[in-house]
């Protein structure tokens, strides 16, 4: 069994739902996955207390979320400066570490963090925060400047930081001594669920093939020949090595595909054109759906050049690994309409985050239908309905309860859905 990532493993996990009682024709689940446990943990209680909390992530332990990044003379550099990030075909040194998530004592909907480093003439050190609410979905990753406080879109109890590292080629590498982060609640987002009804963006975008078979995405991934992900040109959706937070559905001509996001690119790195313009990184007077290459492509935007000054040559939103690419039917660069699967503004699904490494989605609620999906690592998945199947048991675990999840076209036991409870609240049946 493998060993979840130490990013998730700040507290005891919730093993996916309570059992329901017995019923005849127990199956082994060996059939259904092959899993490791990554799960959020359970929400913190809330306090009468607003003053701020603040932490300093420990730099020095280094672990599998992290990419090509190392711990020297007291500071975290880029290990191994030719590297960059396979989608972008940039010249020079990139790494990214994932820190720690910190459970807080209370919800909080802000942090502000500073930033003890030495950061030469083209070099660049960033500072990226997200949240996970306490139904254990995460937000998307923000950039945080020091002393700027930013906002995050719904309260959470785990904050989480990821430092990125850039440097010229051949050039001298940031040094990050250290990093505080203070969280704290300013009182003006709603307290809840962070997402329940959801309806995700979609929007149709020009799509590439990745290919570069052996060489290593932005999340520290090493592309294999069929390989099943996507790159978006912004890191802010940008998923851990191995896991699925961050998915989009693609459809080309002939089938759809569900793909995590482990790569960034093609052509920008803060370019979340899925988000309303008024909430996008960079690009605001771009309308929500429209990739900034798109519009320098075809409109000269921005002098038709990319946010490092080249020559926008194709209209690319999206890269694709080839088995994605040709999964859905594209023999070449083409037209494809992407999903955003953890955006939401209301509809007929409910969202959940999933644990486990490996798990199939079936075709019908039993282990022994076709396996048309597997969730790499921890997902937020949309459920739409769920259904009374076959008797799954693991670790002293029974259901019987699956979900339907409309994104992957099939089932998955609700003993992978982090919850505690087998049959999911306000989820109807099918």
């Amino acid at each position: 069994m493998l060993t979840p990532p130490p990013s998730y493993r700040s507290s005891a996990p919730r093993r996916g739902t309570r059992s329901t009682p017995l019923l005849a024709g127990a199956v082994c689940l060996i059939a259904l996955a092959g899993t490791a446990l990554a799960s959020a943990p359970a929400p913190a209680a809330e306090t009468s207390s607003s003053a701020p909390v603040s932490w300093q992530p420990d730099l020095s332990r280094t672990g599998t979320d992290d990419v090509n990044v190392q711990y020297r003379e007291g500071a975290l550099r880029v290990r191994d400066g030719s590297v960059s990030p396979a989608s972008l075909d940039r010249d020079g040194g990139y790494a990214s570490a994932v820190l720690a998530a910190h459970r807080v004592d209370r919800p909080v909907n802000r942090v502000t963090v500073a930033l003890d480093a030495t950061v030469p003439a083209a070099a660049s050190a960033e500072v990226d925060v997200r949240g996970r609410s306490a139904d254990g979905a995460w937000t998307e990753w923000r950039s945080a400047a020091t002393g700027a406080p930013t906002q995050l879109p719904r309260r959470v109890v785990d904050v989480q930081a990821r430092l990125t590292l850039w440097n010229a080629e051949g050039g001298a590498t940031a040094a990050v001594r250290g990093l505080t982060l203070t969280a704290d609640d300013t009182g003006n987002v709603p307290a809840g669920p962070g997402m329940t009804a959801a309806s995700a963006f979609s929007a149709r975008v020009y799509a590439t093939r990745e290919g570069l078979v052996g060489h290593t995405t932005a999340n520290g991934h090493v592309i294999r020949e069929n390989d099943h992900f996507v790159a978006l040109p912004s890191r802010r959706a940008l998923s851990p090595a191995g896991s699925g937070q961050y998915s989009v559905q693609v459809c080309g001509p002939v089938r759809c595909e569900t793909a995590p996001v482990w790569d960034v690119g093609p052509w920008n790195t803060h370019d979340d054109h899925w988000n309303p313009s008024a909430q996008r990184e960079q690009w605001k007077d771009l309308p929500r759906g429209l990739p900034e290459a798109q519009a320098a492509y075809e409109d000269g935007y921005n002098g038709g050049r990319d946010e490092f000054g080249r020559q926008v040559a194709n209209p690319a939103g999206i890269d694709l690994a080839d088995g994605t690419f040709y999964n859905v039917g594209l023999d070449d660069n083409g037209w494809v309409t992407v999903t955003y699967l953890w955006t939401d503004s209301g509809g007929d699904t409910t969202s959940f985050p999933t644990w486990g490494t490996d798990v199939g989605v079936r075709q019908q609620a039993t282990t022994a239908s076709t396996r048309v999906a597997n969730l790499p690592g921890p997902t937020t998945v949309r459920v739409r309905c769920q259904v009374h199947g076959q008797l799954v048991n693991h670790d002293g675990y029974s259901n019987d309860a699956w979900s339907y999840l409309p994104d992957y076209g099939g089932y998955v036991s609700n003993i992978f859905i982090d919850v505690a409870d087998a049959w999911l609240p306000g989820v109807p049946t099918c």
